[in-house]
């Protein structure tokens, strides 16, 4: 895939300047600091106008894991980090394994702290980036420029795979992009021109989360607004585990305690034996006999 002309990179839309923030140095701290937020106020309205997309997203990936197939988040840079980040904290709050949510950032693991030059720009990383992606995986590029070589070839290849390939961008007309699925919100030019961490970073951030929790809530791991697959992996992890047990077994805290225990952690596990008086290995099997899922088991109206 050939590298964009220079003044294909200057039509952008993430290399517009913002006429907003103009002399923007020569303006008091204060008043620096409200001009942000002003910007910043703009991303949630425009990750709305998107939401169609999003929630065909939100599908394609709860599609994806529900017939045993996995995620992959990627990206280059700031987009990078913030794959890295949204597959790093599925694990404690929706108990999925690193098969099925996973990350890839161009240049490798380092570049999460340090920047790789030159990196999101060769695409034969971006190829070696999918190589175990299989038919029926999602893959997630990340690129607020939507022209990424390192992503573009990535969703390319996967899409020949076989896998769904989601774009998240600030690009609305991300031209010649392989892409299933285009969410991109019109966040507008950022505070600093072509500063793209900002603005940009906060949209992907905010399609990231409700694309990887909608999918979870779709899947059976949240039962109301309860993270009730969590991984106990902590204390504070533990203690809630506990007491959404409480909660939702209509138990006491004791008794909510030493269930839990008996579940073996499973905060669905010790919930179906607190409603149905059962002991571990019944309550498993009706947990089994509902999919997993926590309202089928409890016999509720899904």
């Amino acid at each position: 895939m050939a590298l964009l002309s220079a003044r294909a990179y200057s039509r952008l839309p993430t290399e517009q300047a913002n006429r907003r923030t103009r002399n923007i140095d020569r303006r008091t701290t204060a008043q620096i600091v409200r001009l942000i937020n002003a910007e910043d106020r703009r991303v949630p309205l425009a990750v709305a106008k998107v939401s169609g997309a999003i929630a065909r997203g939100v599908d394609a990936i709860a599609a994806s894991l529900g017939a045993g197939g996995s995620i992959l988040f990627l990206g280059a840079g700031t987009s990078g980090r913030l794959a890295v980040l949204e597959a790093a904290e599925c694990p404690p709050t929706f108990n999925t394994s690193r098969r099925e949510i996973r990350a890839e950032i161009a240049g490798g693991p380092r570049s999460v702290f340090r920047a790789k030059e030159g990196a999101e720009d060769d695409p034969a990383l971006g190829r070696r980036s999918v190589s175990k992606v299989r038919r029926g995986d999602v893959v997630v590029g990340v690129a607020a420029s939507g022209v990424t070589p390192f992503v573009r070839e990535a969703l390319a290849l996967a899409r020949r795979k076989g896998a769904v390939a989601i774009l998240v961008t600030s690009n609305g007309r991300p031209h010649g992009v392989k892409a299933d699925i285009v969410i991109a919100p019109d966040v507008g030019p950022e505070v600093v021109t072509g500063s793209t961490r900002l603005k940009s970073g906060t949209a992907a951030k905010l399609v990231l989360n409700t694309l990887t929790t909608g999918a979870m809530i779709k899947i059976g791991k949240v039962y109301d607004h309860w993270m009730v697959d969590l991984k106990p992996s902590s204390r504070k992890l533990h203690l809630r585990a506990e007491r959404i047990t409480a909660d939702l077994g209509r138990v006491p805290p004791a008794r909510a305690r030493a269930l839990f225990r008996a579940a073996g952690g499973s905060v669905k596990l010790a919930v179906v034996m607190a409603r149905q008086r059962l002991s571990a290995h019944e309550a498993r099997k009706v947990l089994s006999c509902g999919g997993g899922s926590l309202r089928r088991a409890l016999l509720e109206v899904v």
